[in-house]
């Protein structure tokens, strides 16, 4: 990837514009245009903001003073120290004031309140199928982000069968699904470098060449540097040494037990996930661990809504635009902004697909439902986790299901499972058949014809 260019510093453009020709009056005149810290409502960074059209009379350097001096009068100070001791700090411009409201608005408050669409994650007969979903989402798409190559159908059907990874990368996927359910359990307790231990123990297992690297700190001799695909050293993090000292703080911030003003808690969790991945403090799975904790501070801080969103999808998709935002943050004056601002918009996007996602769900259910009824040989009414069960089997006709497999997708206990499936096989909606003692269920090969008889 290439680096951004680097800003000029502040001092260099105001020594400059002051002695040049009516330094002052320019310098005044130019403040009056009120420029702001996002001129045009974005958040633009010098490597970008230099080739903007600049204002007549005035050269892009000019210009930026102005943005620059109006980002620090709104930055604050954070307690993270970058290598060289100086504090990151964070702003609150207006497009991150706009994104976090429709967080605020979207995410948390009563469970569904406010949100268009979201009985099916209400409802308790459907609400834990859609949090298997994301959870394997999430564990695929955050895996995938670190290297992992599996295809989404494989680990999705590894995870519902409960089969053993056979690869790295089936164990990594693996690691993580049982590492975001344990982060789901912590609930509100404080975090510790105990707890960051064992999570990153969890998403690690089974993975690393060196086995004892987990559920440890990195150590100085084995150099960890974040480098892209053609070798370029992106970030040297912290020295070893500094690491146990750098938890304990970050811990603290988790907590918001170091504050002593008030951090919008979404900005928190986002700035904990960068923080984490800047810090690097393992041999690997820092990217998964970053991205575990940003859902646990926000669980603790009330936005329920995020168990159901896979960021990570979202960052697959703009990979670049991710990285890009960890590169400003740093070759800017160690401004967070530009993190906090690309992850917000993330956070939207997760929440728009969720709806979307939700809304199509339920449709396709109750149509599912509505031929079900329509049916001549069929007067029952199924769960809604048998209707579910009967969509997939619709599209996908080679399928096949245990009851083990229904147990997890829908988070229901073993009796329940097996009583689904046995009445959809009375029902003659699935085949039942035994592989060594278990029983097996695939779609009835006339499925389709039956529920297209008219009623």
């Amino acid at each position: 990837m290439k680096l951004p260019v680097s800003p000029p510093t502040s001092a260099d453009i105001l020594a400059k514009l002051l002695t040049g020709e009516n330094g002052p009056a320019r310098f005044n005149l130019l403040f009056q245009k009120g420029l702001g810290a996002a001129p045009g409502g974005k958040y633009r960074h010098w490597d970008t903001f230099r080739h903007a059209p600049p204002l007549a009379g005035y050269t892009a350097e000019e210009q930026w003073l102005a943005v620059r001096m109006a980002r620090d009068a709104m930055s604050r100070p954070l307690p993270l120290l970058d290598t060289k001791g100086r504090p990151f700090t964070v702003a609150m411009p207006a497009p991150a004031l706009e994104f976090l409201h429709q967080v605020d608005r979207d995410a948390s408050g009563n469970l569904g309140g406010g949100f268009v669409g979201a009985e099916p994650i209400t409802n308790s007969g459907t609400r834990d199928t859609y949090l298997f979903q994301s959870l394997v989402e999430e564990a695929i798409t955050s895996s995938q982000l670190e290297g992992a190559s599996t295809t989404r159908r494989v680990a999705k059907a590894m995870i519902q069968e409960g089969r053993p990874a056979s690869t790295r990368s089936e164990r990594m996927i693996l690691n993580n699904y049982r590492a975001m359910r344990m982060v789901r359990e912590w609930g509100g307790q404080p975090l510790t470098p105990d707890l960051m231990f064992s999570l990153q123990r969890a998403l690690t297992e089974g993975t690393l060449d060196d086995e004892s690297a987990a559920g440890r700190f990195r150590r100085d001799d084995e150099h960890i540097v974040i480098e892209d695909e053609t070798g370029t050293i992106l970030h040297h993090p912290p020295s070893a040494t500094e690491l146990p000292q750098r938890m304990v703080t970050m811990c603290e911030f988790a907590n918001g037990t170091s504050d002593t003003e008030f951090l919008h808690p979404v900005v928190r969790a986002i700035l904990l996930h960068f923080w984490l991945a800047y810090d690097h403090p393992f041999v690997d799975g820092n990217g998964r661990t970053a991205r575990a904790l940003f859902y646990w501070s926000m669980a603790r801080s009330g936005y329920w809504l995020c168990e159901y969103l896979s960021i990570s999808r979202i960052l697959r998709r703009a990979r670049s635009a991710y990285t890009r935002s960890y590169l400003y943050t740093e070759s800017d004056s160690n401004d967070t902004t530009y993190f906090v601002l690309n992850q917000l918009r993330t956070l939207v996007r997760a929440i728009r697909d969720l709806h979307e996602y939700l809304g199509r769900k339920t449709r396709q259910l109750r149509d599912i439902e509505r031929l079900v009824r329509q049916a001549s040989s069929l007067s029952v009414d199924l769960n809604p986790r048998q209707l579910a069960l009967l969509r997939h089997a619709l599209g996908n006709p080679e399928a096949r299901y245990t009851v083990a497999s229904h147990q997890r997708s829908h988070g229901t206990s073993y009796q329940t499972a097996r009583t689904d499936l046995l009445r959809m096989a009375d029902l003659g909606l699935l085949r039942q058949f035994k592989v060594s003692k278990a029983f097996v269920f695939e779609p009835a090969k006339n499925l389709s014809e039956r529920l297209d008889a008219p009623g």
